[in-house]
């Protein structure tokens, strides 16, 4: 079992990471890719900006990453969250979980995503033309 849990502020290759989770036990490899897109609360969006101020992201991943392993049974989990100025398109989250079979990849996944969104372990801002918005 390994888990992959990395902040940084390099651009993220998915394909490296799924290299990173997979195994021969495994049946799959459940993905996600999140991308930073071109509106958010019907504005539209130039870049967005993630900060780890006080460097306690990579313990949030680590949590939410343990208590996957608690419900779900999985080989290998990777979480691997992108800081700093990102513009439209580039990926600011990739999650990759192996499992023995897809009913436990794609639940582990989906509430990887989910708390990630609910306890946004790095700030965020949006940029919006000339202005900003701080939050999710």
């Amino acid at each position: 079992m390994s888990d992959m849990i990395e902040v940084t502020d390099k651009a993220i290759s998915p394909e490296a990471v799924i290299t990173e989770v997979k195994s021969d036990s495994s049946g799959c490899v459940v993905t996600y890719v999140g991308l930073i897109r071109d509106n958010s609360q019907g504005k539209p969006v130039l870049s967005v900006e993630y900060r780890d101020c006080g460097r306690h992201a990579e313990n949030t991943l680590r949590t939410i990453a343990s208590e996957v392993r608690q419900r779900w049974q999985i080989k290998n989990i990777a979480i691997v969250h992108r800081v700093g100025r990102l513009s439209v398109g580039d990926i600011n989250l990739v999650v990759a979980i192996s499992s023995a079979h897809r009913v436990e990849g794609f639940a582990a996944c989906q509430y990887v995503i989910d708390q990630f969104k609910n306890r946004l372990p790095t700030s965020k801002t949006e940029i919006y033309g000339t202005a900003a918005h701080w939050g999710d």
